[in-house]
């Protein structure tokens, strides 16, 4: 008996996000489908690859080395799925700009990929603030960028969404607020707050509290995605913030759970700008079909959601 390619997506995303729910979230899923593909993956595996807990899975080691048995097989399913768009010829370069959170938490992944896809390709990268990326845009100090679209607005820039990734509230393990059947920014309130500001997370997230008769406790505001992440999961407070950053375990392995705000707050939108009006090289061509075919082509519906 053979493993089949929809088990692998199951248990990755169980696997990174920690918990079936979440994983059937973002899946598009009932949690019924991931829990009996992840039950017939370790039957054909004869092995446990999860430890069941209250608060969710957490990874045998068996579990976490065939996690990277399981990335390998998707980019490779995934890269022989290029292959009618491939032109391994191509030459040239291709400057792009990318913010901090792009840059940290999706972009690298996707520039190994084409260099694989595209070994002539020589792309240099530049991690900038959105000002400095949308001025060096406009004076053609870069092809294009990947940026929080969601932040911008200049007319004398194109705009190509990627994905939608939904911001929800980051709890420490075990958080009253978990067993709330829908908290809303009342509850969230009466806690206290762990303020990103990186990437104008701070500007973003005033500006739905001020839609709303409540404010934040802000305890600690701070630029670095780890401090937010270790803070939550010790009990110093809880944050709303976008299912891209978000991780399981802080650094000290302490567990971090996350709650659907359903609607309260606006996700946070990725994508592609250039300069409007500015004649689209081969080079960006080929960058954006690749996210085009790697997102938004019918074929990546589910790719889509399992990758906010």
């Amino acid at each position: 008996m053979a493993f089949s390619f929809r088990q692998l997506k199951y248990f990755v995303a169980t696997a990174e996000t920690g918990q079936v729910s979440q994983a059937a979230i973002q899946l598009c899923i009932t949690q019924s489908a991931v829990t009996a593909a992840i039950r017939q993956l370790e039957e054909v595996l004869a092995t446990s690859l999860f430890v069941r807990h209250p608060q969710g899975m957490v990874l045998t080691d068996c579990g976490r080395r065939f996690l990277g048995h399981a990335y390998e097989i998707m980019a490779n399913v995934e890269e022989a799925m290029l292959l009618g768009k491939r032109d391994g010829d191509f030459a040239g370069r291709l400057t792009v700009a990318a913010s901090y959170t792009v840059m940290g938490y999706f972009l690298p992944a996707h520039v190994c990929r084409l260099s694989a896809l595209y070994p002539q390709l020589r792309i240099e990268l530049f991690e900038l603030s959105r000002e400095d990326i949308e001025a060096g845009l406009l004076r053609q100090d870069f092809d294009v960028a990947v940026l929080l679209t969601s932040n911008v607005d200049n007319p004398a820039l194109r705009l190509e969404p990627i994905i939608s990734s939904p911001r929800r509230l980051w709890l420490p393990a075990q958080h009253p607020l978990l067993s709330h059947p829908a908290p809303d920014l009342q509850d969230i309130a009466e806690q206290p707050y762990i303020m990103l500001t990186v990437d104008e997370a701070e500007q973003t997230t005033w500006r739905y509290w001020q839609q709303s008769p409540w404010q934040p406790q802000v305890r600690v505001r701070t630029s670095s995605v780890e401090a937010v992440r270790s803070m939550v999961a010790n009990g110093s407070g809880v944050s709303i913030l976008s299912d891209m950053v978000f991780r399981p375990w802080s650094l000290e392995g302490r567990r971090i759970e996350t709650v659907s705000l359903h609607g309260l707050v606006p996700p946070m939108t990725l994508g592609l700008a250039w300069k409007a009006g500015s004649e689209i090289s081969p080079a960006i061509a080929l960058f954006r079909d690749y996210f085009r075919q790697q997102f938004m082509s019918p074929a990546s519906s589910q790719r889509s959601a399992a990758a906010r």
